[in-house]
């Protein structure tokens, strides 16, 4: 199996340790992944700017970087969305086509390519799990709340399966945490509203880690939680599994 690892700019920038975390856990779990130095930007900060056009070149650039492997892996939903559905709008050339079915966001590709659904490790924390809306109802990796009162997906089962760890249960399981891309510099009230709104449902239910699969979204939350002095931590999904399994 020929795996290339996608690592984001601002988890690249921001948080190294997710990207290490994210090709330490596949090596764990039997898979060797390459990193394509050619690599840079999806293209998603632009496309969500309105400058899509200026970010061809930018999705040509991950095609050319990216194609010449079966698999491409990611622990960012929303960098995966963005590449399967908005590199619509560029030539759909056999190599566009290939990376944008195989790109797949990391428990994605551990659940259904690896058939992993079980983590043999412990965390004996209380843990908070922020669903993100690209990897929610972009890729549909978990159940949406509108659609059925019953709370499944793909990193919920996962977590579920490691011993110790307790999910906490939330009032409002899928809600939005703001942050949107872009969205939380041209509406930054709102953003930081939606924020504090999310982050107060996990301490009212106890949260003690707060965890999900899209560094973006944890880094807003994570910003609020420092603000607010609050006794919770941030930390990507990757880096708990990677860290339960000796």
């Amino acid at each position: 199996m020929k795996v290339a690892l996608f690592i984001p700019c601002y988890v690249d920038q921001f948080y190294p340790q997710v990207g290490i975390a994210t090709l330490q856990l596949l090596e764990k779990l039997g898979v060797r992944a390459d990193f394509p130095k050619q690599q840079t930007c999806c293209g998603q900060p632009m496309a969500n700017s309105g400058c899509e056009r200026d970010a061809i070149p930018v999705y040509h650039n991950f095609v050319d970087a990216f194609d010449g492997y079966e698999y491409v892996v990611g622990p960012a939903g929303s960098c995966v969305y963005h590449v399967r559905k908005h590199f619509d709008i560029i030539e759909q050339t056999p190599a566009v086509q290939h990376v944008r079915t195989n790109t797949y966001e990391l428990f994605d590709f551990i659940l259904n390519v690896l058939g992993i659904n079980e983590i043999p490790g412990s965390f004996p924390h209380k843990v908070g799990l922020h669903l993100s809306c690209h990897g929610q109802r972009g890729l549909h990796q978990a159940n949406e709340s509108e659609m059925t009162p019953v709370r499944d997906g793909q990193l919920r089962r996962l977590l579920s399966s490691m011993q110790g760890l307790e999910l906490t249960e939330l009032d409002r399981n899928d809600e939005c945490c703001g942050f949107g891309g872009t969205f939380c510099v041209s509406e930054a009230g709102i953003s930081a509203r939606m924020g504090q709104d999310r982050v107060a449902d996990h301490v009212r239910n106890g949260t003690r880690v707060l965890t999900g699969g899209d560094m973006s979204c944890l880094m807003h939350l994570e910003g609020i939680v420092r603000r607010a002095k609050l006794p919770i931590k941030v930390m990507h999904a990757a880096e708990i599994l990677n860290g339960a399994i000796l």
